[in-house]
């Protein structure tokens, strides 16, 4: 299959496209539609993380779990929405531990893709997801091919910081190898959790610290 991807995350996981796990991804997306089914986010913006921030240039890795499932919510970058769209209640809270943590004023929109372009990968665990239906999509082979993606960043690259929000991402940890990279974990930013260790947790300056240290730019956190 062709995957519309940008060209050092192609280089690095083409491999993985022509693997049958792969191909029933592709297989469950195409029948799905046929059935009528809409799936979210649209086909183009599917590997957006991937064509918004380059392997070459990723610094941060922020882990969700799978996309937005309500109209127009989802583009293809963990907890981010596009303009015009009202920031759902766990982005709301990430806003307020940003200000909180660095003074950054709350935005006015939901649009994280700033972040993106500086080198924060926001890859959601599942790739699509069927509107209306929370982690429908999360047993057709998104974990797999995300579970690589994690890997070959940590195997390929230096000093990278995982933002592992909640018991999910946490449990990405494994595939990580920390001796190379630094890992930041907190509660899930959802009003269910956020005040359980999310709220206070100063990741964004943290991950600043560390990437200071290391001699790499920081990121601009502004919004």
């Amino acid at each position: 299959m062709q995957v519309k991807i940008e060209s050092s995350w192609n280089e690095i996981l083409k491999t993985e496209f022509n693997k049958p796990y792969f191909e029933q991804i592709v297989l469950h997306l195409k029948t799905e539609k046929s059935q009528g089914k809409i799936i979210y986010p649209p086909g183009s913006l599917i590997f957006n993380a991937f064509n918004s921030t380059p392997f070459d240039n990723l610094k941060v890795v922020i882990l969700g779990q799978d996309p937005y499932h309500g109209l127009h919510q989802a583009h293809g970058l963990c907890f981010s929405v596009q303009k015009g769209v009202a920031p759902p209640p766990s982005l709301v809270n990430l806003f307020k531990e940003l200000h909180d943590d660095i003074g950054i004023p709350i935005p006015h929109h939901g649009d994280l893709s700033h972040w993106a372009e500086q080198g924060v990968f926001l890859l959601n665990a599942s790739l699509t997801v069927r509107a209306g239906e929370p982690m429908s999509h999360s047993r057709i082979g998104w974990a797999e091919f995300t579970d690589t993606v994690i890997r070959k960043i940590s195997d390929l690259k230096e000093h990278v910081v995982f933002l592992l929000w909640g018991k999910f991402a946490q449990e990405k940890r494994f595939l990580i190898d920390e001796s190379r990279h630094l890992v930041l974990k907190a509660a899930h930013p959802s009003p269910l959790s956020a005040h359980a260790g999310f709220l206070g947790c100063r990741h964004f300056s943290k991950t600043n610290e560390y990437l200071v240290r290391k001699g790499i730019d920081p990121v601009d956190w502004m919004v």
